[in-house]
């Protein structure tokens, strides 16, 4: 399935690769991670969201490659918000290289990722040389409310971490805009694309949002006490840069030395060490562990009860565990 879907996200992007806009091309296929810096082994994501909606849907009993050009939209719908959120966030590296637009500048960079996202739009449309109308409608419906979800969700980060707080209600929120609505969307299209009832397709959607808040706990440990070698990123960064994660969020709350600390941004570069530290002393470390195997064990109950079907079943429960447990 993933050597199909780069296939057609390789065909989506080539939309744009004519000879007046080659290097237009070449800048979407570098953030890809096809071209540019490490060549072939170019780093290009884990596709995680393409491979949801394909396996989702050939799980209910569908053929898969059918649903190739939703896949395709759900992963440059979040390529593009990668490309604005790198700029919004000021980090200059992405997946263990520089960010597109500390390559190509950031005018050129915003540019790419507003045509990544219109290729999205582009993509999923091609799903009418396989489905009816309604259906095409319905996906297209799926996929734009998970964009308008996933823009709440980085406002709401952007807002609060100006702020300097964030309660564990309010960070739920944040993570269901800018993490698990596009997980969710991946596997509701998935068993809508397979022909499900439109009550599979809603238990579907859950638990992709519940996979989505587990892969997010799981990132923000191992944003700060993750393999730097493996995760591509120093360890010190999302607390120099004052991400607020599910680690920091509980040890605001506790208001102690790590919390004093944290409140002079002018102090969070040189002291990242430090306040790791404080966390461990705060059980941050722990607290989000606990959250991150809740979540997992509630995403693999409920995908046992969906009961998907046949090899791609089995490899949905598989990719699931990967997720999961990864370290990187």
């Amino acid at each position: 399935m993933l050597p199909a879907i780069e296939g057609e996200l390789r065909r989506q992007v080539r939309r744009l690769d004519s000879a007046s806009t080659r290097p237009f091309h070449e800048m979407l296929t570098y953030h890809m991670g096809w071209t540019g810096a490490r060549g072939a082994r170019a780093p290009g994501g884990k596709r995680i969201r393409p491979l949801l909606c394909v396996l989702v849907s050939a799980s209910v009993g569908a053929e898969w490659r059918k649903a190739l050009p939703a896949a395709a939209a759900l992963e440059l719908i979040h390529n593009f918000s990668l490309v604005h959120d790198d700029i919004q966030d000021n980090s200059p590296t992405r997946r263990g290289r520089p960010a597109l637009w500390k390559k190509a500048g950031m005018p050129l960079a915003i540019n790419a990722g507003d045509a990544l996202f219109v290729l999205a739009n582009q993509s999923v449309l091609d799903l009418a040389r396989y489905f009816d109308a309604n259906v095409v409608v319905t996906a297209a419906a799926i996929l734009e409310q998970a964009c308008l979800d996933l823009t709440r969700g980085q406002f709401l980060d952007l807002h609060h971490q100006q702020a300097g707080r964030l309660t564990l209600k309010q960070y739920w929120e944040m993570i269901d805009g800018k993490t698990a609505a596009l997980l969710a969307a991946a596997t509701q299209i998935g068993a809508l694309l397979g022909g499900a009832t439109a009550t599979r397709c809603y238990e579907y959607r859950k638990f992709g949002q519940l996979l989505g808040r587990a892969f997010q706990v799981q990132d923000d440990i191992l944003g700060i006490w993750g393999e730097e070698r493996r995760t591509g990123k120093s360890t010190a960064t999302d607390l120099a840069e004052g991400k607020l994660s599910l680690p920091v969020v509980y040890g605001l709350a506790k208001k102690g030395a790590f919390a004093r600390l944290w409140r002079d941004a002018s102090k969070r570069a040189r002291n990242a060490g430090r306040l790791r530290r404080l966390l461990e002393e705060d059980e941050a470390h722990e607290f989000a562990t606990r959250h991150a195997k809740r979540l997992t064990r509630d995403a693999v109950a409920r995908l046992k009860r969906l009961r998907p079907r046949g090899e791609a079943g089995a490899a949905l429960h598989e990719l699931c565990g990967e997720l999961l447990r990864r370290s990187s």
